[in-house]
C-alpha cells in the first residue's frame, strides 16, 4: 500500500487560520464573525490584517449568524468561527431560518468538534452536528482530516456560493496530506486502493484508517481506504464503485453513528447496492472529560477499532 507519512503533527484549527490569512489576502469580499474566540479559531492574522474585516460579535452566537446572513446582502462572504457545539446546537434555529431556508452564501466553520476537544468535557463535545447539519436543505457540510486539507477546504469555500458547514477539531494529530492537492467539494480522494473491505473515514479518524489498512495487511487483508471530506454531497459514485469490488464496507468518525457519515453511507447502499456496514463511531452516547487519547480508546475511535470491524464485516460476506 501506499505509505502517507506525517510531515508534522498540527492542529486542523490551524489549518482553518492559515486559510482565512490567505483569503483575506486574495478576495476583499470575504469577512470573519468570532464568537468572543479569536486565539482558539487562530483569527488572530485575520484580525490584525484586515480590521475593517473583522468583527468580534462576542458571547452572542445567534446575533453573530444573523450579522453574517445580513452581510451577504451586500455581497460580502462572511466566515462565522466558534466552537462546533456553539456553531451549530446554540443557534439551529438561526441557522435554519436565517442561512438554509433563505440561502445565504454564509460559511459556519466549527472547531474543537467530537470528543477530541478532551477535558471541557460532555457539554463542548457535540457528536450529532454533523447530522444536524446534514438534514438542512442545501447546506454543504465538510469534515477534513489534517491542518493541509483544512486550509484547502477554508480557501475552496469562498468560491463555493451557498451555505457551507466546516467542521475541525482541537488537537494536535497527524498532517499527511500534500500541501498542493486540490480541494474538490463533493469529491473523496482515494488513500489506498484495495480488494477485500472498503474503509470510508472523515476527519480525525481518517489517519487511523490508514494505519489500521497496514496492520490488515499484515493480516493478508486488502483494504481500500477513501477519504470521505465531504459528508454532503456524498461522492456516491466512488463508494458504490469501491463496494462492488471490495462486498463490504466499514465506515469511521468522530461522531454519533446516528445522524453521521456512517448513516448517510448505508442510505446509498440500501437504495443501490445492499452491503454489510460496520460503524466506527460514538454509539449514541455522550462523552466525558478526559484526554483525546483516552477517549478515543474508551469510546472506541481509533485504528485498532477499525482493523476489528473489519474482521466482522468480512466475516459477513456472502
Amino acid at each position: 500500500m501506499k505509505k502517507y507519512i506525517n510531515t508534522g503533527s498540527k492542529d486542523t484549527r490551524s489549518g482553518f487560520g492559515v486559510g482565512m490569512t490567505e483569503l483575506g489576502q486574495k478576495n476583499e469580499n470575504v469577512v470573519a464573525l468570532c464568537a468572543d474566540l479569536i486565539g482558539s479559531l487562530k483569527f488572530d492574522d485575520f484580525k490584525k490584517n484586515h480590521p475593517e474585516r473583522f468583527f468580534q460579535i462576542g458571547i452572542a452566537e445567534a446575533n453573530m449568524i444573523g450579522i453574517a446572513a445580513g452581510l451577504t446582502i451586500g455581497g460580502k462572504i462572511p466566515f462565522t468561527g466558534t466552537f462546533a457545539n456553539f456553531s451549530t446546537g446554540r443557534v439551529y434555529d438561526q441557522i435554519r431560518q436565517s442561512v438554509a431556508y433563505s440561502d445565504k452564501n454564509v460559511k459556519i466553520c466549527a472547531s474543537h468538534a467530537g470528543l477530541t476537544l478532551g477535558e471541557d468535557g460532555a457539554t463542548h463535545q457535540i457528536l450529532e452536528d454533523i447530522g444536524l447539519m446534514k438534514m438542512l436543505p442545501g447546506m454543504t457540510v465538510i469534515n477534513t482530516c489534517d491542518h493541509n486539507q483544512t486550509k484547502a477546504a477554508t480557501i475552496a469555500l469562498a468560491d463555493h456560493h451557498g451555505p457551507a458547514y466546516l467542521r475541525f477539531g482541537r488537537p494536535v494529530v497527524p498532517n499527511f496530506t500534500p500541501a498542493d492537492e486540490p480541494f474538490v467539494i463533493g469529491k473523496a480522494i482515494m488513500l489506498n486502493e484495495g480488494t477485500d473491505v472498503t474503509i470510508v473515514a472523515t476527519g480525525h479518524l481518517v489517519w487511523e484508517a490508514l494505519i489500521a489498512a497496514e496492520k490488515l495487511e499484515e493480516k493478508g487483508i486488502s483494504a481500500e481506504v477513501i477519504n470521505i471530506h465531504t459528508i454532503k454531497p456524498l461522492d456516491e459514485e466512488a463508494i458504490l464503485k469501491s463496494v462492488a469490488k471490495t462486498g463490504c464496507i466499514v465506515t469511521a468518525e468522530e461522531h454519533n453513528y446516528l445522524g453521521g457519515l456512517g448513516e448517510s453511507v448505508a442510505g446509498v447502499l440500501a437504495l443501490n447496492n445492499p452491503t454489510p456496514q460496520e460503524f466506527v463511531a460514538v454509539k449514541d452516547s455522550f462523552g466525558e472529560s478526559g484526554t483525546p487519547e483516552q477517549l478515543m480508546e474508551k469510546y472506541k475511535l481509533n485504528n485498532q477499532a477499525i482493523v476489528e470491524a473489519v474482521e466482522r464485516v468480512i466475516a459477513r460476506k456472502k
